[in-house]
């Protein structure tokens, strides 16, 4: 479903919305504008989305909070480039068997990451967690109504418990979480904030204090899922939330750095009208596409995560199969694990150990191992790399037709080793 990229790029076209949906066109104004001050209006924007966009059916309370559907979006197809990065595959993208577990935290009455998320991604499964039993029983209700109960399970939990309760589910590991925590710290910083904003959608959705108020606000509640995350570290592979403001972002990664987390990625989500921003951390040492990871624009530069893309352009007369025939030689001549596949002009490289620098080939050359090929991934790894050689397309005319070669950083936690493999891998190309 890559329609779903950009399919609110542009708004919502609520008259094409009101032909298809008579029951939303109740709400429509004459001037073909929607009342947004009703929250009437902005449920039957919900329901009429998800079932005109996404063939999901869902029962809305009015006394809950209603999620815009955009912004929702957005943060899924965010989940999907975090996951689809950090396969440590030689292909990227999305792996269509690959089957995929998220925790959803708090989920609401709709149980819309959920119901999204399957919806897209159809071996994607999902627990979820709701404090609220009215929440709950609608959450659960709306997955029924959709037919997924083997792939979403709702577990009512208490404000005590585990924020990751992963023995509830009988799991050992899953692949993400999700989270849209509460924002505010009291009902009256709540309603502060609200007479400060211009009119927004979001605003005009009733939600019960329990999903918009939590002690300490939603900097507190991230704080606490990272302080949880240190103990199951890598049972998860990417623990992630959505954050309200942007300045939570930037305490929250200053949190992760004097824990000695390096492997984090921000993001802003602008899908929508409504602007909000997300974190995710891992413990494991893939490392995500640096577009994934530093998608905040105006970020302090300083707080953005390590670039794990590193490119370089070849000669105007080298031709793209004398640069891959190159870069596959001098690769497949060290000793680590190379493997290079002809059709892609892609190949993945792991390591232990640097096995490039001068002294390293002396020693393995004394030890009789120079040039010795490893055939399996080592256990330990040092370093994990992309390499691919791609033609220019689209660019200026001096530029088109010109051979790139792009290294990305996929695994390892040593950024000066990676920094020291695509000067050496720059050097030999170049020579």
């Amino acid at each position: 479903m890559e329609f779903s990229r950009s399919l609110y790029k542009n708004g919502v076209d609520f008259a094409a919305l009101a032909l298809q949906s008579p029951e939303f066109a109740k709400h429509l104004k004459s001037n073909g504008q929607l009342d947004f001050n009703n929250p009437a209006s902005v449920r039957a924007l919900t329901i009429s989305l998800l079932q005109q966009d996404f063939r999901l059916k869902i029962e809305l309370p009015e006394d809950r909070l209603c999620p815009p559907v955009p912004n929702r979006l957005n943060y899924i197809i965010w989940l999907q480039d975090l996951l689809d990065s950090t396969a440590g595959t030689i292909k990227e993208g999305y792996d269509t068997n690959r089957e995929v577990f998220g925790l959803d935290i708090g989920t609401g009455c709709c149980s819309i990451y959920p119901l999204l998320g399957c919806r897209l991604r159809p071996q994607w499964k999902f627990l979820a967690t709701e404090i609220d039993e009215n929440n709950a029983r609608t959450a659960e209700q709306n997955v029924k109504l959709n037919k997924l109960e083997s792939r979403v399970q709702i577990v009512r939990t208490d404000p005590k418990d585990s924020l990751f309760p992963l023995n509830k589910f009988g799991q050992k590991r899953i692949d993400f979480t999700i989270c849209n925590p509460p924002f505010y710290a009291s009902h009256e910083e709540m309603t502060q904030s609200a007479e400060f904003k211009s009119e927004k959608p979001s605003q005009t959705c009733t939600g019960a204090d329990m999903e918009m108020v939590t002690p300490g606000g939603e900097v507190a509640f991230v704080t606490r899922m990272i302080e949880e995350s240190m103990q199951l570290r890598t049972q998860v592979q990417w623990y992630t939330s959505m954050l309200g403001k942007f300045g939570s972002v930037t305490v929250l990664v200053e949190t992760l750095m004097k824990n000695n987390n390096r492997n984090y990625a921000v993001t802003e989500l602008v899908q929508g009208k409504t602007k909000r921003w997300a974190l995710a951390w891992s413990w494991g040492d893939r490392h995500p596409k640096t577009s994934v990871a530093r998608g905040i624009p105006g970020f302090p530069k300083h707080l953005l995560p390590f670039p794990g893309d590193y490119t370089f352009t070849l000669s105007p007369e080298t031709s793209i199969d004398t640069a891959s025939a190159t870069l596959n030689g001098e690769l497949d001549s060290l000793s680590w694990y190379w493997h290079w596949d002809q059709n892609l002009s892609a190949g993945v490289g792991f390591t232990s150990e640097n096995v490039w620098s001068r002294q390293a080939r002396r020693k393995m050359k004394l030890a009789g191992q120079e040039g010795m090929q490893i055939t399996t991934v080592p256990e330990e790894v040092a370093l994990g790399v992309r390499v691919q050689v791609k033609l220019m397309h689209g660019q200026t005319p001096e530029a088109n037709g010109e051979v790139q070669v792009l290294i990305r950083w996929i695994q390892g936690t040593d950024s000066v080793l990676f920094e020291s493999f695509c000067g050496m891998l720059k050097r030999k190309m170049e020579a």
